[in-house]
């Protein structure tokens, strides 16, 4: 009797384990779904941003431009047109990111980083710990009572 008894509560038991594996990696699975979602949000809100940035910006870059060139011919001196350098640089950066390739370019630079050096990526005293984190909390706590 009691082996009967025992035998059903090992096959529950069985049953509800799996039961929490396929449910702790469906709710994996949903949490990654959702961070990626978040990321192309993220991203896209960025290119969008970028390409509003450089409506403004490359109006004020024409208008700079046509008053520089303007105000060089006027006053013969081409020095007036230096402006103009840097000014450009920035339109190229801001038009590359919004409609260029910039972003695959980093992409792929972030990938070899991964792949080739990532020991860029490690913290300084290594990667964090409880222990640690419960050391810092304790010695910061104005609550904590040692026993």
């Amino acid at each position: 009797m009691g082996f009967i008894f025992s035998k059903s509560v090992n096959d529950s038991l069985k049953a509800q384990q799996e039961f929490m594996l396929m449910n702790s990696r469906l709710q994996l699975e949903r949490q990654l779904l959702m961070q990626n979602q978040m990321r192309e949000r993220q991203t896209a809100m960025q290119i969008a941003w970028t390409r509003e940035f450089l409506k403004y910006f490359g109006t004020f870059f024409g208008l700079a431009a046509v008053g520089l060139t303007a105000g060089a011919i006027k006053k013969k001196n081409p020095g007036v047109l230096l402006p103009i350098v840097p000014l450009s640089f920035i339109f190229a950066y801001q038009y590359d990111m919004g409609y260029g390739t910039l972003l695959q370019r980093i992409k792929g630079e972030a990938e070899n980083i991964l792949d080739t050096q990532s020991t860029l990526l490690e913290f300084p005293k290594g990667p964090l710990t409880y222990e640690d984190l419960e050391k810092l909390r304790r010695s910061q706590s104005k609550f904590f009572i040692e026993k």
